[in-house]
């Protein structure tokens, strides 16, 4: 936890990472509240929730197909700005108004699942969206971690806007979103060149872009345009030849 907070202090740099940071942070998440899975999702524009980061590939589906039917915990929670928590997906009672979600949540192979709200005083921006394997509750101490955790979330995003002098607080936002769908495309092109999957992917991307100093968004557009002439493979691991 004491990390993750020292990282925050970078939101002050003009260099900042949002989407690296953001990412760093949901994999925190399931660290520290002995979770499975987590997804951070924020506003657009246009006052709709997107996805901006998760701690790995299947979440990113899951979180998607959630937004596609405006259905879920963390869609609640953003609308009503109150934690949503220790959501059974195998109770019928507990998932009334989700409709497919709960379902294809117990498919992806999630039991249960929490939104917090990501707010700053009356501000509400997203949600964080937590999912488990199996039945466990979060207690008094797992949701002051996990809202800490979004709270930071929340001032880094709002400090990034700050910093890059955005006009409103929606154009900041759909800057950010904008970053996540560039490293998305970038993601898929690389995954089909280096034959990996997209959370292999991601992580020789970050691998490579963090010791240079570059930002993802930078190093996903180069790959887009064709630009990239450095060597971005995985590591070979120690038994390897």
């Amino acid at each position: 936890m004491l990390e993750i907070l020292v990282e925050a202090v970078d939101t002050l740099t003009e260099d900042f990472d949002l989407i690296e940071f953001l990412h760093r942070l949901s994999i925190r998440c399931v660290e520290l509240l002995g979770i499975d899975a987590v997804g951070l999702m924020i506003v657009d524009q246009h006052d709709e929730l997107q996805l901006i980061a998760a701690s790995d590939e299947k979440t990113h589906l899951l979180e998607l197909f959630a937004l596609q039917h405006a259905q879920g915990p963390c869609v609640r929670c953003y609308h009503s700005g109150q934690a949503q928590l220790n959501i059974s997906l195998t109770s019928s009672a507990a998932t009334v108004g989700f409709g497919p979600f709960a379902a294809r949540a117990r498919k992806a192979g999630f039991t249960v699942t929490h939104a917090l709200p990501m707010k700053l005083r009356n501000q509400t921006i997203g949600a964080v969206n937590l999912f488990g394997t199996r039945m466990r509750r979060l207690n008094d101490s797992d949701i002051q971690i996990g809202q800490a955790l979004a709270d930071v979330a929340t001032i880094a995003i709002l400090q990034q806007r700050t910093i890059e002098q955005i006009h409103t607080e929606k154009a900041q936002l759909q800057g950010a979103l904008s970053s996540r769908v560039v490293i998305e495309q970038a993601k898929g092109i690389l995954a089909e060149r280096q034959s990996l999957s997209l959370d292999e992917t991601f992580d020789v991307m970050r691998a490579y872009a963090r010791p240079r100093h570059l930002r993802l968004t930078e190093l996903a557009k180069q790959i887009i345009d064709n630009t990239f002439d450095g060597d971005i493979a995985p590591a070979e691991s120690p038994d390897q030849p």
